[in-house]
């Protein structure tokens, strides 16, 4: 069971970390998505019953530490794989300005995720039944959490990245990455580090930012 009470630290640490000293409704709406997620995503089969124990640092602060791949508060995000809204739902909550889409293919993922929003109070997320290479639309952000390799992330990102938009792509957390996969044309890809102590083990994000204009006939090729 998540205990709202108890998850200050891990979820303060991460924000921290992002720059960002959480509000009173922001810790609240992470505690109701983490009572959400605990109990009727699991129930649903949305999460793993495992995850329980787990769900500050490996689910909720793990979101949170996405936001360290960006400097200025983004305008629009997309999370293409977004299942029952990890990271989408976290970031919606520390930026409440921005306008978020949580992506999926799943119907049922897509019913949880909406249930999530209404249960959090959400007025900025939307959810979109649908896969990444039939969206249309550019965004500042795109982030994927374990729904893509990161190979094929960057390359599924970049027709839906916004001119110096950025993509983050959560990597596992159990090894530092190996070589990183090369920058498509008009982009840079480097590897940010999240250190131990804000999460309970060393994390990295893959981050690719598109460094130059668009060209619509390279996004279609």
């Amino acid at each position: 069971m998540f205990h709202g009470k108890h998850s200050g630290g891990g979820l303060d640490r991460a924000a921290l970390r992002v720059g960002i000293d959480l509000t009173p409704l922001q810790r609240t709406q992470l505690g109701r998505f983490g009572e959400w997620l605990a109990t009727e995503a699991v129930d649903a089969g949305g999460i793993g019953r495992a995850e329980g124990a787990r769900l500050i640092d490996r689910h909720l602060a793990d979101s949170i530490v996405f936001a360290a791949a960006w400097d200025e508060e983004p305008a629009t995000i997309l999370d293409v794989g977004s299942g029952v809204g990890l990271p989408g739902i976290p970031l919606a909550i520390l930026y409440p300005e921005a306008a978020v889409t949580l992506l999926d293919r799943s119907r049922e993922r897509c019913r949880l995720a909406r249930r999530a929003v209404r249960v959090v109070g959400l007025k900025n997320v939307s959810v979109d039944q649908r896969d990444a290479l039939r969206v249309a639309g550019t965004w500042e952000v795109v982030t994927f959490r374990a729904s893509l390799k990161p190979v094929d992330a960057l390359k599924s990102a970049l027709p839906l990245l916004a001119d110096r938009g950025c993509v983050v792509v959560g990597l596992s957390r159990s090894a530092e990455p190996g070589d990183t996969p090369p920058a498509p044309a008009g982009a840079a890809v480097d590897l940010l580090e999240i250190d131990e102590g804000v999460l309970d083990s060393p994390a990295w994000l893959l981050r690719m930012v598109r460094a130059s204009p668009r060209d619509p006939d390279r996004d279609a090729s």
